[in-house]
């Protein structure tokens, strides 16, 4: 089993399912339990602010880095939200996933969005998609996904609209090409 960890998922045309449509998932964890992503290009219909605002923590108004969406990390826990960053050391519950990139799931950083001690770039979701031991790599066994490692720049400077074009581009083929029997013998 090749670890994903650090990698992007992209959803392959022949992936029909609704909520994983032109998707690309970050995965956060990859083992043999299982695997953990978050989607990082299907915004929700909710601002970072209105967020900050349901769980009354208090930010400077007009704040460039706090205009954006948060997104749909996925359809498990939506209740349960992860700020993905660059790396910083000051929060209570954080993970690094790479040298570029750290997801935090403590309710201090939202605490301190907005502020000098906020990452410089951030991007927050809504629940998580998650893959039971051996069913992630069944879906890429089948064509449902792609896997290429990650991109910090794809994921905080390109906008959420154009990541999976982006994403596909990386590839190195048109994603179109793929046919539902592409590397099946």
């Amino acid at each position: 089993m090749n670890n994903l960890q650090n990698h992007f998922l992209i959803a392959t045309p022949m992936l029909d399912d609704p909520m994983f449509k032109r998707t690309v998932t970050y995965i956060c964890e990859h083992n043999e339990e299982g695997a953990m992503g978050l989607v990082i290009n299907q915004p929700a219909d909710l601002s970072v602010t209105s967020l900050l605002d349901k769980l009354e923590i208090v930010y400077p108004e007009n704040n460039q880095h706090l205009q954006g969406n948060v997104y749909q990390g996925g359809p498990v826990g939506r209740e349960r939200g992860f700020v993905i960053h660059p790396p910083q050391d000051n929060w209570s519950a954080s993970q690094k996933l790479s040298d570029d990139i750290m997801v935090t799931t403590s309710r201090d950083i939202l605490e301190a969005l907005g502020s000098s001690a906020a990452p410089p770039q951030f991007l927050l979701t809504l629940g998580y998609a998650g893959w039971e031991a051996g069913q992630l790599e069944e879906e890429l066994g089948e064509n449902s996904w792609l896997a290429i490692p990650a991109d910090p720049a794809l994921l905080f400077n390109t906008p959420a609209s154009e990541r999976w074009q982006k994403a596909t581009e990386q590839l190195g083929f048109d994603v179109w090409q793929l046919g539902p029997d592409v590397g099946h013998a």
